[in-house]
């Protein structure tokens, strides 16, 4: 049996380096994200698990839609992949911090990426593609 999950990410690059978040009940680095509760857009529940996993403070109205990702899904049963909506923007103030979930914050660029989920592998060669990274 198949089954797609549907998450959503905000996609933060400084220096031509990305930012990524690692939970602590993996290894696997993911950007900051997750999936949408009933009600919410996909910026909305972007910009809401930013606040949750970084403690930033995001409008859902000024991020923009970057791209889609389907991959395989990280940790979970074979055939599940994951289509993750990928937002750019904002404004915030102040630096990431791990919080809820997070136990680590990292900035990667694409040498890093073997550190992430399969998603995050993709989205990492896309932003060095178009020379964000």
């Amino acid at each position: 049996m198949t089954s797609t999950i549907i998450a959503t990410a905000w996609v933060c690059v400084r220096d031509r380096r990305v930012l990524v978040v690692r939970p602590h009940y993996t290894d696997a680095f993911y950007l900051p994200g997750g999936k949408p509760e009933p009600g919410e857009t996909y910026a909305e529940a972007a910009a809401r698990e930013v606040r949750e996993e970084v403690g930033l403070v995001l409008n859902p109205a000024d991020l923009t839609l970057y791209t889609e990702i389907v991959a395989p899904a990280h940790n979970r049963p074979p055939g599940t992949s994951v289509r993750l909506v990928c937002f750019m923007g904002g404004v915030f103030a102040g630096a990431p911090v791990a919080s809820a979930e997070i136990g680590e914050i990292a900035w990667f660029t694409p040498a890093d990426s073997f550190r992430c989920a399969p998603a995050i592998q993709l989205l990492v060669a896309e932003l060095a593609a178009a020379g964000h990274i």
